[in-house]
């Protein structure tokens, strides 16, 4: 069958599939996480929504807003692309802990010593930290007190991954958002770690008012960064399903120089340092690091996505703008639910 006949029966293929069901993303060093004891209800009403997020929203309050932070991101991927993915992953860490809110930007306090930046998904392994530092710093001198280290963090993960793609990933961020006050390591349990299965992987973003399609391109962002062996060493063994020529190379490159020693290595071995769909490519050809790669082909539905991602121009890029926007809403505060912070690393 040649490859147009292929691209024609899994597009209709697919779209029998999904209309069926409507329904990770991580490279840190994660412990497997155990459901949490549930919390007893609240007594305490949430506080009113805040109006939604709308696009242009710093507009008249702070014109230059976007363009800020988008030349101290551009410099900074410039130099060093691997802070571009960094900045892409803590768009993702910040939006599944307490919703889009900052608080993985908190550092630790005499009050509350283990933020969720010093959790084992965010510490060592997340980076871009300084470059958010950098354009609060530039926005308090133009607009003081007026645009959220929120809005910020999504702002910098869109324009990280219109740099690393050349252009090809473009979209509009809504903004409004308010920063959080609180962040709590043990919260993290909320991040599905590179160790879950597909239906573990769909319940979590399931959670998170994410549907399959969401996560199938979500992971996408692996398509660029580097990740600690400790995360994937489960898969170097030969009962599993990687290629074993991969296999062997990770072997050899995640060989610690003494015992403490917790080497890293690209997450896309074709494309390492550009946003494209060459993930899906390799996810096809086993050539992932992780079980949630690999978990992308073990049903028909999403092997239908992970093809289509790999073989139609620009389809990947699109979806991917899409899938951010949509996670980027999820639980924010909004109006006078939150504040905005003059230091992103601490609380007024």
């Amino acid at each position: 069958m040649t490859r147009v006949a292929v691209f024609i029966v899994m597009v209709a293929l697919l779209g029998a599939v999904t209309a069926q069901a409507q329904a990770g993303y991580g490279y840190g060093g994660y412990p497997r996480p155990t459901p949490p004891t549930p919390s007893p209800p609240s007594q305490t009403p949430p506080p009113p929504a805040g109006p939604p997020l709308r696009l242009d929203f710093y507009k008249y309050s702070c014109p230059k807003a976007e363009a800020i932070v988008g030349e101290v991101v551009k410099n900074a991927t410039t130099n060093n692309p691997g802070i571009g993915a960094g900045l892409v992953r803590m768009a993702f860490h910040d939006c599944f802990v307490r919703g889009c809110d900052a608080s993985v930007l908190l550092d630790p306090t005499p009050a509350n010593s283990q933020p969720e930046k010093l959790a084992p998904p965010n510490f060592p392994s997340l980076r871009g930290f300084e470059v958010i530092d950098e354009a609060k710093a530039a926005l308090e001198k133009a607009c003081p007190r007026t645009v959220s280290c929120a809005d910020i963090v999504q702002f910098a993960a869109r324009d990280a991954s219109k740099f690393l793609s050349g252009g090809r990933i473009s979209y509009g961020m809504p903004a409004g958002r308010r920063d959080g006050r609180v962040s709590i390591a043990s919260e993290t349990i909320d991040l599905p770690p590179p160790t879950f299965n597909l239906s573990e992987l769909i319940g979590n973003f399931r959670n998170k008012g994410l549907n399959v399609a969401d996560l199938v391109v979500l992971s996408g962002a692996h398509t660029i960064g580097r990740s600690h062996c400790s995360s994937f060493s489960d898969r170097l063994s030969g009962s599993s399903d990687m290629n074993p020529a991969l296999a062997a190379s990770l072997r050899r490159q995640c060989r610690p120089a003494n015992a403490s020693d917790d080497p890293t290595v690209v997450q896309d071995i074709v494309t390492p340092d550009k946003m494209d769909n060459q993930y899906y490519r390799n996810v096809l050809n086993r050539n992932v690091l992780f079980t949630s790669d690999a978990a992308l082909v073990s049903t028909f539905q999403t092997s239908a996505m992970v093809f289509l991602n790999s073989v139609v121009p620009g389809l990947w890029e699109q979806r991917f703008g899409d899938a951010m926007v949509k996670m980027a809403g999820i639980e924010v505060k909004t109006g006078t639910n939150g504040e905005i912070r003059r230091n992103c690393r601490v609380v007024n």
